[in-house]
């Protein structure tokens, strides 16, 4: 089984996740944890880069869902950056392209908070 790295660049009010690997069930509280603490740190302006992520699970995807709700009660989001045709193909499947906002690159992603 492949690894599963996050690796955080924060940028003034903007904090980049970059998933790396194999994101799973087993992987899924690696991300959680990196969300609670973007979180904790009052960070709601969160970009998430998976470029060189290789596989998501519904495990996977359910981070996202369960931290959405209460980062846009915080006036923040969530924005999703550079996916393979792999990893966006399970996100569109389960209709996240209307609940997100899907950029090919992270300067896009950025340039939508500064607006």
């Amino acid at each position: 089984m492949e690894n599963f790295e996050v690796a955080r660049v924060d940028r003034s009010d903007v904090s980049i996740l970059r998933l790396k690997g194999f994101l799973d069930a087993h992987t899924a509280p690696n991300f959680e944890q990196a969300i609670q603490e973007l979180i904790e740190e009052n960070r709601y302006k969160i970009i998430v880069s998976m470029s060189d992520l290789n596989y998501i699970s519904s495990a996977g995807l359910g981070v996202f869902m369960g931290f959405i709700e209460e980062i846009r009660e915080k006036e923040g989001d969530i924005k999703l950056t550079n996916m393979t045709d792999k990893v966006f193909k399970v996100f569109d499947l389960l209709g996240f392209p209307a609940l997100y906002k899907i950029f090919q690159e992270e300067a896009e992603a950025e340039k939508e908070y500064s607006k």
